[in-house]
């Protein structure tokens, strides 16, 4: 432990492979060190040879090398082999000086003894803190990740059929050349029939409309299981399924699959498992409701049944088959609807013989609720970014979630648009506010996503004038989508994660910093990556919020924070467009077109201190 003052210590542990850790702290006497630390003193007042003249106290050094000889003995008592061997070694040395009655002495001990020391400390008073507390270390892709949604059954290039996963195994390629990482697929289950929803969630189906993905399970067909451990038949086989899974790995990705723990009322466990639904006075089962909103077609299940051990038992078997078929990725469908304690009990069962599961939680709901998911083991979370679209709001909010205490355990993932959500700014916005969207979830988030192809697309047409749902979602029917459409953003997708890949300083967030700007309408923040002799990689957004005019302004950067001198000029190269500005000391000026690029994404660069 390092001395910070004030009677405050501080240490520090490498933990250094995925999994569960435990640590605590104990403390003892170094008697030792505390002679090493009394010795330097000494050895600083004893007299100068080269000044005689001066007066100087006698320091009793001999006495004190005998004293350190004898601490080194009961060292030696506790230490085996080599190490027994080299402290003899010392302790001869120092009463061999001891016995010299020298005028000068040179301090004795190497940091090699100090740390060989260090390994056999007298514990018999040591205090120890008796909790262990708990750590819990995640692979890479927790911390840094770009996310691509799209429903299976919208990839069919046959307008006459649905799509199906060996489609989806033809856009691989595509998704990956796009950067991302991680390809999401909302449930793939069969999708039950009774109360089945047709387009733009019309409470009536017609022969033919597709239903939700989100209502799961079907009748047995033949003796085959219809529910969560099924493959819609539509879409394929478990075997074409876990050709996919194979595919996406290949191309450098991996499947996120969507656990949705609820039932169609034709799922196998309503008529296997009554009492794990809630039953209404009638007798009928009651189904999802978020007034003013309702769910006929699906049943939440009751975490408070009398058979809630049967209950977990199955919905972490759920988990279970699909980790054995080699997913490790899970988005969760509304968590916070179902019992905290769950969640702790499962996460951990998952991940004591996997610990490379990542869990992301879809939970859109009141701050210490997401925050208390978080602590029982989900692995990242959806956030409010969706709905944080002025300066201020974004500012507060990323101040709050990325940094301590909140991001000690709050992972957050930023997503500008789902399937359930098409925000007014986006609507109103066209072109320009998709592109700054885009722009912000990538840099101010190491973690992002978006629900493409919608997305790339622009696709902002609402189902009704004040509504966040998509008119034609493809939450109720499939879609054919023109990916090669002329006003695709795809382009500055790809670029974005070209640069999010290229700078480890967007791969992190806790160097986050917004940095002082004149204009409401102009955001400016940064991240670092620190080197070993300073910061090795700078990484300056200034974005236009307001996605129909040109904005401007003066920047006031703390330089600090971006390890620039005052009064120095530095080079900021902007990384979508290629273009290289020098900027000098800390007011610089920018005007951004939102219809043209909506933001400078610069990688800053000190120049010489005297150029040639």
């Amino acid at each position: 432990m390092s001395a910070l003052g004030n009677d405050v210590w501080a240490a520090e542990f490498k933990a250094d492979q995925p999994g569960s850790w435990k640590f605590t702290v104990q403390g003892w006497v170094d008697h030792f060190g505390t002679w090493c630390a009394d010795l330097t003193k000494r050895l600083a007042a004893q007299p100068d040879p080269h000044r005689p003249d001066l007066a100087t106290i006698s320091q009793d050094i001999p006495l004190a090398l005998r004293t350190g000889a004898l601490l080194l003995e009961e060292i030696a008592s506790r230490a085996r082999g080599a190490d027994a061997r080299h402290f003899a070694e010392v302790i001869q040395s120092l009463r061999w000086l001891a016995d010299q009655n020298a005028t000068f002495y040179e301090y004795p001990i190497t940091t090699e003894i100090l740390e060989i020391a260090a390994r056999y400390p007298d514990l018999t008073l040591a205090t120890r803190f008796d909790q262990e507390l708990p750590l819990w270390v995640d692979r890479e892709r927790a911390r840094y990740s770009s996310w691509y949604e799209l429903f299976p059954r919208s990839t069919s290039p046959d307008p006459s059929r649905t799509g199906t996963f060996a489609d989806v195994e033809l856009l691989l390629p595509e998704i990956a050349a796009m950067g991302f990482d991680v390809l999401y697929l909302p449930p793939i289950h069969p999708i039950g029939t009774a109360f089945r929803k047709g387009p733009n969630n019309n409470v009536v189906a017609e022969p033919g409309d597709l239903g939700s993905p989100w209502a799961i399970g079907a009748a047995r067909t033949a003796g085959v299981e219809g529910g969560h451990k099924s493959i819609h038949p539509e879409l394929g086989t478990l075997e074409s399924f876990d050709h996919l899974v194979a595919a996406t790995l290949e191309h450098g990705m991996e499947i996120a699959m969507d656990i949705a723990f609820q039932a169609s009322p034709d799922h196998p466990w309503v008529i296997d498992h009554p009492t794990w639904f809630k039953h209404r006075p009638d007798g009928s089962i009651q189904y999802a409701e978020n007034p003013p909103k309702k769910y006929q077609d699906i049943y939440p299940l009751d975490f408070e049944s009398v058979d809630w051990r049967a209950l977990w038992e199955e919905l972490y078997s759920v988990f279970k088959f699909w980790v054995d078929r080699n997913v490790r990725i899970f988005r969760v469908d509304n968590p916070h609807t179902k019992a905290l304690p769950f969640w702790e009990w499962v996460i951990e069962r998952i991940h004591a013989d996997h610990p490379d599961v990542i869990l992301l939680a879809e939970a859109f709901t009141r701050p210490h609720v997401m925050y208390s998911l978080a602590k029982a083991g989900f692995t990242q979370s959806y956030t409010y970014f969706t709905w944080r679209n002025t300066k201020a709001e974004i500012q507060q909010y990323f101040e709050e979630i990325t940094k301590p205490p909140v991001s000690d355990f709050f992972q957050p993932n930023l997503w500008p648009n789902t399937p359930d959500i098409l925000h007014e700014f986006l609507q109103k916005g066209g072109r320009p506010a998709f592109m700054q969207r885009l722009i912000l979830a990538s840099t101010l988030g190491a973690n992002y996503g978006i629900y493409g192809p919608a997305y790339e697309l622009g696709e902002n047409t609402p189902a009704k004038a004040i509504s966040e749902e998509y008119l034609n979602s493809e939450k109720y029917e499939a879609r054919a989508w023109d990916r090669r459409a002329s006003h695709t953003i795809a382009p500055l997708v790809t670029r974005v994660n070209q640069i999010r890949r290229a700078n480890p300083a967007l791969q992190s967030n806790e160097s986050l910093h917004f940095h002082t700007v004149d204009n409401p309408n102009l955001l400016c923040y940064s991240k670092t990556k620190a080197g070993v002799d300073g910061l090795e990689n700078v990484i300056l957004v200034a974005i236009n919020l307001d996605p129909s005019q040109e904005q401007s302004g003066w920047i006031d950067l703390d330089l600090k924070q971006l390890g620039i001198p005052h009064n120095q000029s530095f080079d900021v190269e902007d990384l979508l467009t290629g273009t290289h500005y020098q900027w000098h000391d800390r007011s610089n000026y920018v005007a951004l077109r939102p219809e043209v690029l909506p933001a400078h994404v610069f990688r800053v660069t000190r120049l010489p201190a005297n150029p040639s």
